[in-house]
């Protein structure tokens, strides 16, 4: 007999047995996993009990066998629901539902100007764009209507990924399941699976766990460096612990956050992200100094534009141990050797070493724990702790940052705009981090200093 997986549950049906109500309810995870599967069976079952509108989508459909037509049709068979009636390109049922199909990039007017739409269902939605979501979600305006998404991660930095996924929105209910938790699948695609487990853990993590990746030949830090290092500190007999710093991202303006990071020696162990205009900068320090005052921490803060007066507010708030992070000075100690070139020819700036400072650590720390290379010393490594509450966001924004160059060929980080440009959000977390990560570039001012200059 026909039945929907049992482990998607509470993923529809609550405590008390009532259906869980929310506008955006996502499927996400490897393949083989029955996402769709699960949509379409749930689809044809509320389609029977009440006259119900689905707009199902996809960015590219040609013909109605490349959208989710066939999955529905399979699931009214294999339930035997009553009462449909399958044409060549919608699926009807005599009580009023109706199913209609439509791809996206074509028809994009044609579905803004849909009416009475109870469910949408995004399938394959890690294509999917923020100017296409800006068109969408407006059009799913009745009153308890719903969003359905399913998809296999693709990249990091993927619309659908960042934002609803690592930065969701509110009202939405959220479940990764991977082939683990299917039933119903079969031994031949279990061997395959584990074929390629065995052959290619990282492609088997990226197909069949829905682990994004994170366009490794461009990126400054690798995804993999990054999972190495999560509870590094745990699994080591090194003391990785020291002098606690907190990287403080200070917010420009906008739509812009503040960020901070926080460090103890080499392991990473918290972040926050609030809230606060320019019109807030000693509402946002003071909030800065009293989590640093808490662990005796030095704070290394972003220097540029707005939070060019950050330490004279700390000063003014009677806390001293802070040091600045300008991320477009010059590179310290420029003629000391990095890769065989002079470090003033090989970075740009201070950000660019830092960065590649901070990967190169991350580097070790997978060097260490995957291929068994034990030769580093604890501050040529770094740990950072799964406690970390919503880590994704952080690991996000770590992997995200291409290489770039100067006109000079000397490397550099993608800048802010050219990061718009990908429609990816400025990385307040992963600057706080680097920062967090990076006192040995920064030198503490004088107190005596502080007073004479106004630093």
């Amino acid at each position: 007999m026909a039945s929907l997986n049992p482990n998607l549950k509470d993923f529809w049906i609550g405590d008390d047995n009532k259906l869980i109500k929310a506008r955006n309810r996502i499927l996400y995870g490897g393949r083989s996993s029955s996402k769709s599967w699960e949509f379409a069976g749930r689809a044809g079952q509320i389609g029977q009990q009440y006259k119900t509108r689905f707009l199902c989508v996809r960015r590219f459909q040609n013909k109605i066998k490349e959208s989710v037509y066939t999955l529905i049709k399979n699931q009214i068979d294999n339930f035997s629901f009553q009462g449909y009636e399958i044409l060549k390109t919608e699926i009807n049922h005599e009580n009023g539902t109706q199913f209609v199909f439509y791809g996206i990039e074509r028809n994009l007017d044609e579905i803004k100007s849909f009416e009475g739409a109870d469910v949408l269902w995004i399938e394959e939605a890690h294509n999917l764009t923020q100017e296409q979501w800006d068109v969408l979600e407006p059009t799913i305006r009745k009153e308890g209507s719903e969003v359905w998404i399913s998809f296999n991660p693709r990249l990091i930095t993927d619309f659908i990924w960042q934002n609803f996924i690592v930065n969701p929105p509110e009202d939405t209910i959220i479940r990764q399941i991977n082939y683990s938790e299917n039933p119903f699948l079969s031994n031949t695609m279990k061997k395959v699976i584990e074929k390629l487990k065995v052959k290619d853990y990282e492609r088997y993590e990226h197909v069949y766990l829905g682990k994004p990746l994170s366009d490794d030949d461009q990126v400054i830090i690798r995804r993999s460096w990054v999972e190495a290092a999560i509870d590094f500190h745990l699994h080591t007999d090194l003391d990785l612990t020291g002098k606690n710093t907190v990287g403080y991202d200070v917010a420009d303006s906008g739509d812009d956050l503040n960020a901070t990071v926080s460090a103890n020696g080499s392991i990473v162990n918290n972040y926050e992200e609030w809230k606060g205009g320019e019109n807030e900068l000693r509402k946002s320090a003071k909030r800065v100094k009293i989590k640093a005052s808490k662990d005796s921490a030095v704070i290394i803060y972003d220097s540029i534009g707005v939070g060019a007066h950050t330490g004279s507010t700390l000063q003014d708030l009677e806390y001293y141990d802070f040091s600045r992070f300008n991320a477009g000075a010059k590179v310290v100690k420029p003629v000391k050797k990095y890769e065989g070139i002079m470090q003033k020819e090989f970075f740009s700036n201070l950000k660019a070493q830092a960065w590649w400072l901070a990967a190169d650590r991350l580097r070790n720390t997978y060097d260490y724990k995957v291929n068994g290379n034990k030769d580093y010393k604890a501050d040529e490594l770094l740990s950072i702790s799964s406690e970390i509450k919503n880590i994704e966001s952080l690991l996000s924004e770590l992997v995200t940052p291409y290489k770039d160059f100067d006109k000079a060929g000397r490397v550099k980080v993608e800048s802010k705009d050219d990061l718009k440009k990908r429609g990816v959000k400025s990385p307040n977390k992963a600057d706080a981090f680097i920062m967090a990560v990076s006192s040995s570039l920064v030198s503490r001012p004088k107190v005596r200093e502080l007073e004479i200059t106004g630093f």
